[in-house]
C-alpha cells in the first residue's frame, strides 16, 4: 500500500464555524486530512446576514474563519487545505472540487454542511420573493448536489466513499408556529427536503458500489450565526432545546469513519440521540436538574 493509498481525505463545506468547523476538527482527530471550504477566510471578516426580506439590518460580525479552523486541524498533526468557496457561485464550487482533487489526490468523505444564509430563509409565504426562494434552492440543494456529482466518480473508482449531508428537522417537521414566531421559512424547509432526496437516491444508486450516504438532522444548534442574528432566542422561546455544534459535528465524523455506521446508510439520523448513545461529546447532554 502506497502513502497515497493509505491517506484518507475529507472535504467539509461551511467549515469556518459552527457544525462544519466541529466536523472538520473531529475528522482530523480520527486521522483524516481535511479540505475545508467557506467564504470567510480570515478571522474578523465573517458577517451574519438578515434571514428575512423584511429586515434591512446591517450585517453583524461573527467569529470563525478558514484560518482558525485550519490552525486547529494542523495542531492535531493533520494536513489541512483551506479553499475559499462561495456556495452560491457555481464556478467556485467547481473550483473547490478541482483544487481538492489536484492537491490531495482524492476525497474519501464529503460533508455537505454549508447552506445559503441570507434573506428569504425565514420568510413567510406571502413575504417571500420568488428569487429568494430560488437562492435557497441553489445553495441548499442544487450546488451541494453539484459538489456530490463532482466528487462521486473518484469514490466509485475506488469502490468506497461516504457522503454526509447536513439536513434539518425543518425538512420533514411541521413548525409549531409561523416563521419569526418560533417556526421556520418555507424556502429553507423545501430546499432541505429536496436535498434529503439526494441522500436517498445516492443510497439506492450507489450503496452496492461501496458508497454510504447519510443525512443528519441536528435540531436547534447554537451556532455563531444563530446567536448573532438572535434566531436562537426566538426558537428557544418557542420551546426548542439547543445543542452545541460539537454534537452534530462529532456525529458527522462518526458516520464518516466508523464501520458500525453502515446500519444508518441511506437514512436521516438524528444527531442528538446518537451522540448521547455513543458518548461522543463529554458532558452532553447535561444532567437534568
Amino acid at each position: 500500500m502506497t502513502v497515497a493509498d493509505a491517506r484518507r481525505v475529507a472535504l467539509v463545506t461551511g467549515a469556518s464555524r459552527g457544525i462544519g468547523r466541529c466536523a472538520a476538527v473531529a475528522l482530523a482527530r480520527r486521522g483524516f486530512d481535511v479540505v475545508i471550504t467557506a467564504r470567510t477566510v480570515h478571522e474578523g471578516d465573517g458577517r451574519a446576514l438578515p434571514s428575512s426580506a423584511l429586515r434591512h439590518d446591517d450585517p453583524i460580525p461573527i467569529a470563525g474563519s478558514l484560518d482558525s479552523t485550519a490552525a486547529e486541524i494542523e495542531e492535531l498533526g493533520r494536513t489541512c487545505l483551506a479553499v475559499p468557496m462561495d456556495l452560491m457561485d457555481r464556478s467556485s464550487v467547481e473550483r473547490a472540487a478541482a483544487v481538492a482533487l489536484a492537491e490531495l489526490g482524492r476525497v474519501d468523505v464529503l460533508v455537505n454542511n454549508a447552506i445559503y444564509q441570507g434573506a428569504g430563509t425565514m420568510d413567510r409565504i406571502l413575504d417571500l420573493p420568488l428569487e429568494l426562494a430560488e437562492r435557497c434552492l441553489v445553495g441548499d440543494y442544487l450546488h451541494p448536489l453539484l459538489l456530490t456529482q463532482l466528487l462521486l466518480p473518484q469514490m466509485l473508482e475506488r469502490g468506497q466513499g461516504r457522503l454526509v449531508n447536513m439536513l434539518s428537522e425543518a425538512a420533514f417537521t411541521t413548525p409549531p408556529a409561523p416563521a419569526g414566531a418560533g417556526g421556520w421559512g418555507v424556502a429553507y424547509a423545501a430546499a432541505k427536503a429536496a436535498f434529503h432526496r439526494v441522500t436517498d437516491m445516492c443510497h439506492v444508486e450507489f450503496a452496492a458500489q461501496g458508497i454510504w450516504a447519510f443525512s443528519i438532522a441536528p435540531g436547534l444548534t447554537l451556532t455563531e450565526s444563530m446567536r448573532a442574528s438572535g434566531m436562537d432566542t426566538l426558537l428557544v422561546g418557542a420551546g426548542h432545546v439547543p445543542a452545541p455544534p460539537e454534537v452534530a459535528g462529532e456525529v458527522a465524523a462518526w458516520l464518516a469513519d466508523d464501520p458500525d455506521a453502515s446500519r444508518y446508510a441511506g437514512q436521516m439520523v438524528s444527531s442528538r440521540p446518537l451522540c448521547k448513545e455513543l458518548g461522543l461529546v463529554a458532558g452532553w447532554p447535561p444532567p437534568k436538574r
